[in-house]
């Protein structure tokens, strides 16, 4: 709730650049808005291409896509993608998958969206150093506190697995499966080609989505710069606990378009047109969709 608590003051006294954007939405051009739908549709293909690429048995395809679907409105129910990660959990052990063997499917997945994410995000700034003035994103004098603040989070995980001794063998038993499954689903080419190539597919996707949204309203920022302002902030709201982000995607990516060289009213604009499409039109069929699943015990 804390982080939730902090945007709404934010959005506060910020609320005439938010009235401001609210304004520009009605300026939007259609077209773009209807390419950025089908390409929010894709993500959901991107996403079950690698939900089967980390399992080496086939998945039901149509059920596969369905639970794509509905884990987006789950996502909404808890923070930090736990919703949508106990969606697919279920469903795959649902499927005959062991608890064991899921979890480490489910690990593999996430490890490998968050590689595709980064390295996205690392060949763009190589490609276009100047499309973000970083200065204005995190001050100088905040990195040290970031930095000590990440030591004390690794010394403090890495003294828990050391003293407690069934965090220590849980852990060793998960990776072990996991390391397992990982190799067998490498020695497969097309299973492989399905878990990366869906991992690059799925942000590439979603930063197309707010690039054809700033282009319906015009704003002023290069589409690959756009592109490299949506992977940064979500790469740095990746850990904050909201329900689906909500509140702090908007912030950091209001902020990122803003670093872009975007006016602070338009890019207001193109983030609340970006979280309409991709959040909030498919939530209330996302959830029909996910009591469907339940009710006919595919989850």
């Amino acid at each position: 709730m804390l982080p939730l608590l902090l945007v709404t003051v934010v959005a506060v006294q910020h609320r005439s650049v938010l009235a401001e954007g609210f304004a520009h939405l009605g300026t939007a051009e259609w077209p773009w808005l209807l390419a950025a739908v089908g390409a929010t549709c894709l993500t959901w293909v991107a996403a079950a291409c690698t939900r089967q690429g980390a399992v080496v048995e086939p998945l039901p395809k149509r059920r596969l896509l369905a639970t794509q679907f509905a884990a987006g409105a789950a996502n909404h129910l808890l923070p930090t993608g736990l919703g949508a990660s106990a969606v697919n959990l279920r469903f795959m052990t649902v499927c005959g998958l062991p608890l064991a063997r899921s979890s480490a499917a489910l690990a593999l997945y996430l490890l490998a969206e968050s590689i595709g994410r980064v390295a996205l995000l690392g060949a763009l700034f190589l490609a276009f150093p100047d499309a973000l003035r970083l200065s204005t994103l995190v001050p100088e004098t905040a990195f040290g506190p970031l930095l000590a603040g990440a030591g004390v989070v690794l010394v403090v995980a890495a003294a828990v697995v050391a003293l407690v001794r069934r965090v220590r063998s849980a852990l060793v038993s998960f990776l072990r499966t996991a390391l397992g499954e990982a190799r067998s689903v490498h020695t497969r080419p097309a299973r492989a080609l399905a878990l990366w190539g869906g991992s690059f597919a799925f942000p590439a996707l979603q930063a197309s989505v707010l690039v054809l949204v700033g282009q319906s309203l015009g704003l002023d920022v290069p589409p690959a710069h756009m592109a490299v302002a949506y992977l940064a902030a979500t790469v740095a709201v990746a850990l904050v606990p909201t329900p689906g982000g909500l509140g702090s995607v908007e912030a950091a990516l209001v902020v990122a378009l803003v670093a872009a060289g975007g006016p602070a009213a338009v890019a207001t604009a193109v983030v609340l047109a970006f979280r309409v499409i991709t959040v909030w039109l498919p939530l209330l069929p996302g959830a029909v969709t996910l009591g469907a699943l339940v009710r006919l015990k595919v989850i």
